[in-house]
């Protein structure tokens, strides 16, 4: 359990604070101004003085719920205040009808599986005018057709495989020894009549299974098979993720990022791209929603934003994530939403694309 996790789950709060803190936080999601006792009155519906509110609202501070700035008498929302609203008051609204059809529509038009994905890329910008994120996970699509060999210098094989998809992939290997043309031609035979007809990972699985076998008693062909086609199978360079962004620019109008120094961060964190992949490989394993908020995502560009992500999914495997990056004072009730649907209505696409 994170500190975070930790400290909300022992803060309890009465009725009246619970109130005042869910109307603080939507109001300064509207317009990121601090929140005033007069305006918590009128807007939490409470009939309290004043000076009852500023007492609640010290106590709320005390909590690191809130905090108070410097030149304001107001009251901002802190990032567990933010937590604790998401964790323990927060009501999801319903995606709205014609925000779902958009999503349907764009998303179920038929056509490449790259373009489908930057379809929902540009669809999260839209729909909540942040900045929209889409891990890609570039790897063989389809079901293997065929495999060759070619020798190469020394000790190099080039290795061309071709899938169901039309999709043709080069790769060049380093093998532990030389193999003549003859010696690969009879292994590319045999992976053929071997793994023709199944997808890149159950390639994969078979070929760790074999590997842990004792292949001492197989015969020379199925070795070098084997020990080719690991070098294929097991390489990285196979697989190629990158992550798409849409609606960069929505981010330099907010309060939040008036600062050019912060929003150079937070650029210059869109266009390296390694950290927004490690952040979204951790949301690749969980189902559902999750939400990063402030320094939660672990890096300091991303210390004024909230990470709202989902993964998706293709024939019943995940094979992404998509998201939202936008500033801690994001409307959460209606992101999140916007997020789930189009994670899911983008698995129907996929595997409606890849049937």
């Amino acid at each position: 359990m994170n500190l975070a996790a930790s400290v909300i789950s022992s803060v309890a709060l009465n009725e009246r604070a619970e109130k005042l803190l869910y109307a603080l936080i939507r109001r300064y999601v509207l317009d990121g101004q601090p929140v005033g006792s007069r305006t918590l009155s009128r807007e939490s519906a409470l009939d309290l003085s004043p000076a009852t509110i500023r007492n609640v609202m010290a106590d709320l501070e005390d909590l690191g719920l809130v905090t108070s700035p410097h030149t304001s008498a107001g009251r901002v929302p802190t990032q567990l205040g933010y937590r604790f609203f998401v964790d323990a008051m927060m009501k999801v609204k319903p995606l709205d009808p014609r925000s779902f059809e958009e999503i349907r529509e764009h998303l179920g038009q038929v056509g490449n599986r790259d373009i489908v994905i930057g379809n929902a890329s540009e669809l999260l910008s839209q729909l909540t005018h942040y900045a929209g994120v889409v891990k890609l996970t570039k790897r063989p699509q389809g079901l293997l057709r065929q495999v060759e060999f070619l020798p190469l210098s020394g000790n190099r094989v080039l290795a061309i495989l071709v899938t169901s998809g039309a999709e043709v992939e080069n790769r060049v290997l380093s093998t532990e020894r030389q193999y003549s043309e003859g010696e690969l031609v009879e292994a590319a035979n045999y992976f053929n009549e071997t793994y023709s007809g199944k997808t890149v990972e159950e390639v994969r699985e078979a070929l760790v299974s074999s590997m842990k076998r004792d292949n001492r008693e197989a015969d020379r062909i199925m070795r070098n098979t084997i020990t080719v086609a690991q070098q294929l199978f097991e390489s990285d360079d196979l697989v190629d993720d990158d992550v798409l962004i849409s609606g960069e620019t929505n981010l330099i109008g907010l309060p939040e990022f008036h600062e050019m120094e912060k929003l150079r961060g937070i650029f210059d964190a869109f266009k390296a791209k390694h950290n927004l992949l490690d952040l979204l490989d951790r949301s690749i394993s969980g189902e559902g929603i999750n939400i990063f908020i402030g320094d939660e995502s672990g890096y300091d560009a991303l210390t004024d934003c909230s990470v709202v992500t989902a993964p998706y999914h293709s024939d019943g495997r995940t094979v992404g994530v998509i998201g939202v990056i936008g500033p801690t004072r994001m409307s959460y009730e209606t992101v999140i939403p916007v997020v789930d649907i189009t994670a899911r209505l983008l698995s129907s696409a996929l595997s409606y694309t890849e049937s």
